[in-house]
């Protein structure tokens, strides 16, 4: 809500309501259409584009160079939905169709067309196992599947699926893209209501899940992007180098085409592929996760990023995990006129519910930004359920139209997650400042329980990765009967380095308390990550209790 009245009990400089504990959004409203309208999410992004569109804006593969311009993209959309609904697919509305496939110009085309005939979208990793596979499939119940590659096609055979596959960029699908079509019968009515992707999550409880996101999620999702943007001189050019099949791409690409601005999408990361982009393509905005950002940063490619022209580019965007605030340092010594622009959100909240927005936000080190239009938020403290003021750490919850409409065949673990009131939980340890900028401290559940303490993980590793001698570091709990948890690092030497494990507990011990305290060390050649940058803590917790000779 916006805030206006001067007599209110919401604090206009953070958003804070000392009657109620919630925090609202500093930023107005973005309209949204009628909530029982038929309006699909390929509808609004038409809307938006055909008032936003630059003449040149693209889709682009960065691999082959291959461009979709938008001024096609609505023909190419109404062709392919149209010939989707023909025999022999017949797709109807309430199917799904199963996407499996690294990012190309391909896919927005795909995901407008199956979410205009209100086909439910569930893209999926290409990397991912076949029992990953498996799982998928039985969880979203697809009536289709693309795949990208005929050897994609032939993993899902192994896991038993019988119903048809597509190969995208095949001449079949080319042909239903660009071959027009008889037309696909009556229009479709599309509710807001109706579910538009089944996306996967670990949540905030462990096992992988299908979160269902609804056409009215999307839409309040990038309706909320609206504000803050800004008129430019010459059209956007944004290089998305994290996967379309996660929340964080999936929703960036739809905002980026709703906005009319060309986007570059990486098959694969490459480092040097991704700097040949951004000098040939202009780019401005890089939309990127951690270890990207790292990469940046690392010392070993200092070379191939300072012989790279960056006078085209303006701002850094990373979600996924939260940067470090050395690594945030290093961005900005070597990238001293590029904002820094960080985000929040879940897969369960359709994406980011804080964003850093202009030049003064991207200031604020470490923060995730002010909650976006439509936003409420509470912090609560763990213990007492009790709403807390500003600068109090206490678990994130977070209320709007972007809340997922639950998970697939697993309605228990929604109302474990959101409550009746439709405050969703997120697991996150938070604090919002002074001036209403969300600051991530940890995950609740990954906090070290050292006898009856609370330690947070992030705090010493923020401490490891300020050694110069340490390039990554992770922190997780390790059993111990006296104290019932110990903090135990995992730490990647510096090329060259012979720091050893007393040296690095004794530099944590001379700036944390002494139950903060370092117990164990490990040196490892790397840290385990997923796609977005977060640490696979489980995998560190085997290796910490198998072997104590095994190296990733």
């Amino acid at each position: 809500m916006a805030i206006s009245d001067s007599t209110s009990s919401i604090n206009p400089h953070n958003g804070f309501c000392s009657k109620t504990h919630i925090y609202h959004s500093l930023r107005p409203p973005s309209p949204l259409p009628p909530q029982s309208s038929p309006f699909s999410i390929t509808d609004f992004i038409f809307s938006l584009l055909q008032t936003t569109v630059a003449p040149p804006a693209s889709l682009i593969d960065a691999t082959n160079r291959r461009r979709i311009p938008y001024s096609d993209l609505r023909l190419l959309v109404r062709n392919l939905s149209a010939s989707l609904r023909q025999p022999p697919l017949s797709l109807s509305h309430g199917d799904c169709a199963f996407v499996i496939s690294p990012n190309s110009s391909h896919l927005p085309v795909l995901y407008l067309s199956l979410l205009s005939i209100g086909v439910m979208v569930s893209p999926s990793n290409p990397v991912s196992s076949v029992n990953e596979v498996s799982r998928q499939i039985r969880l979203c119940k697809p009536a289709v599947a693309f795949a990208a590659t005929a050897e994609l096609a032939r993993k899902l055979l192994e896991v038993g699926f019988s119903n048809p596959v597509v190969v995208i960029g095949s001449d079949e699908f080319e042909s239903r893209m660009r071959g027009g079509s008889s037309g696909g019968g009556s229009e479709i009515e599309v509710f807001q209501s109706d579910t538009a992707a089944i996306l996967y999550s670990s949540g905030t409880t462990g096992k992988i899940k299908g979160v269902k996101l609804t056409h009215r999620n999307l839409i309040s999702t990038i309706a909320g992007s609206i504000v803050g943007r800004q008129a430019r001189s010459s059209p956007a050019v944004y290089l998305c180098t994290v996967p379309l099949f996660h929340i964080y791409g999936f929703v960036f690409c739809l905002r980026v085409v709703a906005f009319g601005e060309s986007i570059v999408l990486m098959t694969r990361f490459d480092l040097r592929l991704m700097v040949r982009s951004i000098e040939e393509f202009r780019v401005t905005h890089l939309a990127v996760a951690p270890p990207v950002a790292v990469a940046l940063v690392d010392g070993s490619n200092e070379e191939l990023v300072n012989g790279t022209k960056w006078n085209s580019l303006e701002a850094v965007l990373c979600g996924g995990a939260p940067l470090t605030v050395p690594v945030i340092d290093k961005l900005k010594k070597r990238f001293p006129n590029v904002s820094l622009s960080q985000a929040y959100g879940l897969t369960e909240t359709t994406g980011g519910v804080s964003r850093v927005v202009g030049p003064y936000e991207s200031t604020i080190v470490g923060s995730v930004g002010r909650l976006v239009p439509h936003c409420e938020a509470k912090i609560v403290d763990p213990n007492t359920g009790v709403g807390l003021a500003p600068m109090n750490p206490g678990e994130l919850w977070v209320r709007g139209p972007f809340i997922m409409e639950g998970y697939v065949d697993d309605k228990e673990v929604r109302d474990t997650t959101v409550d009746s009131n439709g405050w969703l939980r997120t697991g996150d340890l938070c604090y919002f400042d002074n001036e209403g900028f969300l600051f991530v401290v940890d995950r609740l559940k990954e906090l070290i329980k050292y006898k009856g303490y609370q330690v947070p993980p992030a705090e010493l590793e923020h401490i490891l990765h300020s050694h110069p001698d340490i390039t990554e570091a992770a922190v997780i709990p390790y059993p111990d009967e006296e104290a019932g948890e110990v903090p135990m690092g995992f730490v990647v030497r510096r090329r060259g380095s012979t720091i050893d494990e007393a040296q690095v507990k004794d530099y944590v011990a001379k700036q944390v308390a002494p139950y903060k305290k370092l117990r164990r060390v490990r040196f490892v050649n790397s840290i385990p990550k997923n796609t977005t940058g977060k640490v696979l803590r489980k995998e560190l917790i085997k290796l910490a209790l198998s072997d104590p000779t095994s190296k990733l």
